[in-house]
């Protein structure tokens, strides 16, 4: 198979409809999308991705007729969300309809919905003119792809089509908040922070239950985001390898062999998985990844520093 590479979201949209699996960017990470309706076409995905199905599949819409066909209801607290972060890089999970096949949701009763800002991502649904499913656009357990050109790493002549965009603005994956229960839960912490959340609904709450059963979003129950490399969480520098590869905000006493310092929270985030990529690319067995504060956008940013260090 030959993956075509397009810029128009046009071509990739009927390259989906007629059967293929497309890659498309959104400001978070890029994904891997199938017509959500298609259950064949679903399976693709799982496959191509190496995806455990028991892990359910985000739904892509781009106006909310789509939304509402997915859900059988949208309770208050969910509204509330929807209208603060719609479009934007929050999930909402809520009971599912009766049209929403049980593989995109790994037979659960709900549904994990999202509806990207990109405009690239926004012109893309609507040429496809149905909700799409997409997981992340990496091989299962890697770092997301935040450009195409990772993904074509991934995915070179086993997809149909990547569809062509700028690199992630977030880099790290959507927000997904479990509104089918009340307060709603926080399942999977990303690019909108807890703080946004509790904002708009105060009750908003962390999960504190790992899924080890059932997970209602993805990011909950397998390893995930993780470079062939060992991820090494960093306190401080006082005993380390400079032999390895660093990423962090501060300043390290003399260079690693390979590093990347951020000039800001979200300029680490964005970086993230590209540069878990670089250093496997250059075959490094170790990289430091430094240690922030657990508020804000370092809430996300950690969780996937700790999932990538998991052996």
């Amino acid at each position: 198979m030959k993956t075509k590479l397009t810029r128009s979201p046009k071509v990739a949209a009927q390259i989906l409809l007629k059967g293929g699996i497309v890659a498309f960017p959104t400001e978070t990470v890029y994904g891997l999308g199938a017509s959500l309706f298609d259950e064949a076409q679903v399976q693709k995905i799982f496959l191509v991705k190496g995806r455990p199905s028991d892990n359910p599949l985000i739904a892509h819409v781009s106006n909310f007729h789509e939304l509402e066909l997915l859900v059988r209801s949208i309770p208050p607290h969910a509204e509330q969300l929807i209208e603060a972060f719609f479009p934007g890089a929050l999930t909402i999970v809520l009971p599912k309809s009766k049209y929403v096949p049980a593989i995109v949701t790994a037979n659960l009763e709900t549904i994990a919905i999202r509806m990207p800002s990109l405009n690239l991502t926004q012109t893309f649904l609507k040429e496809c003119g149905t909700p799409v499913a997409a997981p992340s656009a990496n091989l299962s357990g890697k770092p997301s792809s935040t450009s195409w050109k990772a993904v074509r790493e991934d995915f070179d002549g086993k997809i149909e089509c990547i569809l062509k965009g700028d690199e992630s603005e977030f880099g790290l994956e959507s927000t997904v908040v479990d509104c089918s229960v009340s307060p709603p839960v926080v399942l999977r912490t990303g690019a909108i922070s807890l703080e946004e959340l509790q904002r708009v609904v105060p009750e908003t709450q962390l999960s504190t239950s790992p899924a080890q059963h059932a997970p209602k979003s993805p990011g909950m129950k397998y390893r995930h985001y993780a470079p062939e490399a060992e991820v090494k969480i960093l306190e401080d520098f006082s005993d380390v390898d400079y032999k390895s590869a660093y990423i962090g905000i501060s300043n390290p006493p003399k260079p690693f062999a390979h590093q990347k310092v951020c000039c800001s929270l979200s300029d680490y985030a964005r970086s993230l998985y590209a540069f878990f990529r670089e250093c496997d690319a250059h075959q490094f067995k170790r990289i430091y990844c430094e240690r922030v504060p657990e508020r804000g956008l370092g809430l996300a940013l950690m969780d996937r520093i700790r999932k990538a260090a998991e052996k």
